[in-house]
């Protein structure tokens, strides 16, 4: 288990590019293969470049964990047959006007915390296709839950602008221990910065000693 730095595309905000379980890591397609190489190491998984609508930007347009994959009404149905291909899993759009899944949605294989702006089918959909139990739960003042929470089966790292009782709450929700923290120097959308799944974490390389601190105490790698 290990907490890794390694920026893409001259980014530190990683998170946006990739989404990771315990088994496979989404990539863009065109992205190096050596940092693809490099990042199914440092995490254990297999790679598998794709698009999303012909998008790299797959974090905010994907929710995945290691039951299935929810993808934006943007994906070509191409795309999903290529992912549920190498990854084995059910791959569905969630049903929805809301394109953005990845910052909607935060999940681990058995429960998962959805913005209350979605409606009551794309939540059932959640929780058809992720397989989990299901919350619907703003975190804060803020709905975008999926940009705000990184969670896997061994913990969670949460907003930082959150209270004690609220991040309890969190990890209350998702049945592991949370834990506040921001990521690549102050940002407090921690998805953005960080790809992890139960066994490992990579990291934007601006994220400072401290942050490397509280998200290793947040994923438990």
């Amino acid at each position: 288990m290990g907490l890794h730095l390694l920026d893409i595309y001259r980014s530190p905000n990683i998170g946006v590019y990739m989404k990771a379980n315990d088994r496979h890591l989404l990539v863009p397609k065109g992205l190096a293969s050596t940092k693809s190489d490099k990042l199914s190491e440092l995490l254990e998984v297999s790679a598998v470049p794709t698009s999303i609508g012909e998008s790299r930007l797959l974090g905010p347009l994907v929710c995945m964990n290691g039951n299935g994959i929810l993808v934006s009404r943007l994906a070509e149905g191409e795309e999903i047959s290529e992912i549920s291909a190498a990854t084995g899993l059910n791959v569905s759009k969630l049903d929805s006007k809301f394109t953005s899944v990845g910052n909607l949605v935060a999940a681990n294989d058995k429960r998962a915390i959805v913005s209350p702006i979605l409606d009551g089918r794309a939540v059932s959909q959640v929780r058809d296709v992720l397989g989990t139990e299901v919350e619907q739960a703003p975190i804060g003042e803020y709905y975008q839950v999926g940009s705000l929470v990184v969670a896997t089966n061994k913990g969670a790292a949460v907003y930082p602008g959150l209270d004690e009782a609220e991040v309890t709450r969190l990890g209350g929700l998702l049945g592991v221990d949370a834990y506040p923290t921001s990521v690549n120097r102050g940002v407090p959308y921690v998805a953005s910065g960080v790809v992890a799944n139960s066994k490992n974490a990579v990291v934007g390389s601006q994220t400072t000693g401290p942050e490397l601190v509280f998200i290793t105490r947040a994923l438990s790698v």
